[in-house]
């Protein structure tokens, strides 16, 4: 059970990704739970084929929960694999993964939604039946909104799961924002007429404005709004004052939901830095790196640390790095490096945000 001093960040677990939440202070792993969907499988165009068994692609998933998020409780989805994907003999992966996580001791409540086949969803009950721990039910805008949505959630819960024992995680994924004031009033509407919303264990709004790719960076230096942000204040102050609940917030940290199927052999992915400050990202981008390599992170790292909008050393790792690398006693990296650079400060200025934040 978690109040509105929490986020739950939702977090694709690659390895820039968990090697920013293993690197968090204690103070914001304690406010966090995250959302963890088990990464795609990934296709080699060369190949025209899948990159590995199903087997091999989960193998480490467990471990990796395990060894940089502990047993402090987290969401785990498996959205993102195919639903025809199965273990052999027949196995489920949402079957594996929740037994190999239980195993390792991990807190993992499953992640379910109404649109899943019926196979995702026996494997679900299964799997919540055995540990007694709920699901957490991720309900698109969309599906928020439909006047069968009591049933849906009946249906999905079963007889076994009350909502008092179970999630509620509306996402948002990354709508159109603007007019913020309107979609705020919209949201409110949606959320209020939610089912018994005062009755599921915890209740969470997720979303985000992250760019859905480096192309759409036209300039060396970005300031991105961080609309999701903005609009959770507008929103969290009207459900108040209406007597209404306010969710927790939660983001998708520096990514976008959409996932992005291109041949690997013909991308040439810029050095970005993605770093986050009040209400806003500063986004610093430089050239492709397998043309002009990683050494350009140095200067890339100088513009991110004179800006009047950084935050200093103490923050966060993530933060630290940049001023190391920076004055030239760090490395400068690679690509995974700058995603859990930023990642980490993410997290860590995001649970400062929720800290200093009135929600009367």
């Amino acid at each position: 059970m978690f109040n509105q001093r929490h986020y739950v960040p939702c977090v694709r677990w690659k390895q820039g990704e968990y090697k920013a939440m293993s690197l968090l202070s204690t103070a914001a792993s304690n406010f966090i739970t995250p959302l963890i969907e088990v990464p795609e499988k990934g296709y080699d165009f060369e190949t025209k084929s899948d990159k590995k068994t199903i087997e091999a692609h989960l193998a480490l998933f467990p471990k990796r929960v395990a060894n940089n998020w502990g047993k402090r409780p987290c969401f785990v989805d498996l959205n993102l694999i195919a639903a025809t994907e199965r273990l052999k003999p027949a196995i489920h992966p949402v079957t594996y993964v929740f037994a190999e996580l239980d195993a390792f001791g991990c807190t993992a409540i499953p992640v379910s939604a109404p649109g899943r086949d019926t196979a995702y969803q026996r494997a679900i009950q299964q799997s919540t039946a055995r540990k007694k721990r709920g699901l957490a039910v991720r309900l698109t805008i969309e599906e928020a909104a439909r006047p069968n949505l009591r049933t849906a959630l009946q249906t999905l819960l079963g007889s076994e799961n009350k909502p008092e024992n179970c999630d509620l995680i509306l996402d948002l994924r990354s709508p159109k924002y603007t007019p913020l004031a309107g979609f705020a009033k919209l949201l409110v509407a949606i959320i209020s007429r939610l089912p018994d919303l005062d009755r599921w264990r915890t209740f969470t709004v997720i979303g985000t404005s992250f760019p859905p790719h480096m192309g759409e960076i036209k300039t060396n230096l970005e300031i991105i709004p961080r609309n999701e942000w903005v609009l959770y204040k507008l929103v969290v102050g009207t459900l108040a004052n209406a007597g209404v609940r306010c969710p927790t917030f939660g983001d998708y940290v520096i990514n976008h939901p959409d996932l992005l199927q291109k041949d690997m052999r013909l991308l040439r992915p810029s050095a970005t830095i993605r770093y986050a400050i009040d209400d806003a990202w500063v986004i610093v981008k430089g050239r492709n790196v397998r043309d002009y390599k990683y050494g350009q992170y140095r200067g890339l790292a100088k513009s991110v640390l004179g800006h009047p909008s950084f935050l200093g050393t103490t923050i966060s790792k993530g933060g630290k790095y940049i001023s190391d690398c920076a004055n030239g006693t760090a490395s400068t990296g690679n690509l995974s490096t700058w995603r859990w650079v930023g990642t980490n400060h993410h997290l860590e200025k995001v649970v400062r945000d929720l800290s200093n934040f009135s929600f009367a």
